[in-house]
């Protein structure tokens, strides 16, 4: 296969998945014999694909590569998690975190990562078949995480429960050196959020500022730094009546949108666990004040149709595309 070929193909296949993935996109069907519902199969060929995303090319040699494929889910939907590696399949695997990926497959699967998007799933790897092992690309429905969170429950709890997120990886942050080098402490809530999810946004849309972020854009220690000094020697005004930290109770940024809105912490006080969120979109004298917690305020956006930067207006379900790199 040639390059644009190659290329040309991946591009098509690309575009079946989202279409399929994107919510609203009615029930899915696979028409592998013996597949349950509930997924789509799409073939990885070659030569050009249909408008389904579909083709019947049987010869093994003309397949896409798995792993330029699975570099390419990537870089739209975030770092994967891994169901399946060498024929072994993570037996923890659950309706939340990926099984109906893997159910097609049985004991033929040898590799499969996913990708969680909207209330679906997309899952890429390799299975064995008659002709010798090869690339599988599959769309599946995913299971609604329980929106309700039990009582007594913290709102960080409420977050993990309604993104389905497997919280049993962590991401390790030096959060004394960080808290050092910033000159203030942070709230403590926003601290167990970073530890649990990492570099990346919920619902592809609030991208968290974290501590060692892959971007510098959305590294909390390094664009502190910059957008005060940016602040200073351009003495702009964008941000009145208010400062930007560190100024006595100033704006300290944690969260930012690419409609360019962006979330701050107002930093008035000493206990930082009781500072207010103030966000201001792209526009003059636009802040919206939030008197709550940080995990407080993502748990509502994900829920509530009237919280002002809702996402539950345009998804039923959520989930938290992770940036980092894997493990």
């Amino acid at each position: 296969m040639n390059e644009l070929d190659e290329q040309a193909g991946q591009d098509a296949l690309l575009s079946a998945v989202h279409r399929l993935a994107w919510p609203g996109t009615g029930d899915l069907v696979c028409e592998e014999a013996g597949h349950p519902a509930g997924h789509v199969c799409l073939a990885v060929p070659s030569a050009p694909l249909n408008p389904a995303g579909l083709s019947n090319s049987p010869d093994p040699s003309h397949r896409l590569d798995v792993s330029a494929l699975q570099e390419a889910l990537s870089g739209r939907y975030g770092r994967p998690r891994s169901l399946a590696m060498d024929g072994y399949t993570d037996p923890t695997v659950t309706q939340r975190t990926g099984l109906p990926l893997l159910t097609p497959f049985g004991e033929r699967l040898v590799e499969m990562r996913a990708w969680a998007h909207g209330s679906r799933w997309i899952g890429c790897g390799s299975a064995r078949f008659d002709d010798g092992i090869r690339p599988v690309v599959l769309v599946a429905e995913g299971q609604d995480p329980a929106a309700d969170v039990p009582e007594g429950s913290s709102w960080v709890d409420g977050v993990v429960a309604v993104t389905g997120w497997d919280a049993s990886g962590g991401h390790t942050v030096d959060w004394a050196e960080t808290e050092a080098r910033l000159g203030t402490p942070l709230p403590s809530d926003y601290k167990r959020l970073v530890d649990l999810f990492g570099d990346g946004a919920f619902d592809g849309y609030l991208q968290l500022h974290i501590p060692g972020s892959c971007f510098k854009t959305t590294d909390i220690v390094r664009q502190t730094a910059w957008l005060s000094e940016w602040a200073r020697a351009r003495r702009s005004s964008l941000w009145e009546p208010y400062e930007l930290y560190p100024a006595p109770g100033g704006l300290l940024q944690w969260a930012r949108t690419e409609q360019a809105d962006a979330f701050f912490w107002l930093t008035e006080g000493t206990d930082p666990d009781r500072w207010p969120i103030l966000i201001t979109e792209d526009i003059p004298d636009s802040w919206v004040r939030f008197d709550g917690t940080t995990t407080e305020f993502i748990y509502r956006m994900l829920t509530d149709r009237q919280h002002p930067f809702s996402t539950a207006r345009y998804f039923d379900n959520h989930w938290f595309e992770s940036y980092g790199s894997e493990d």
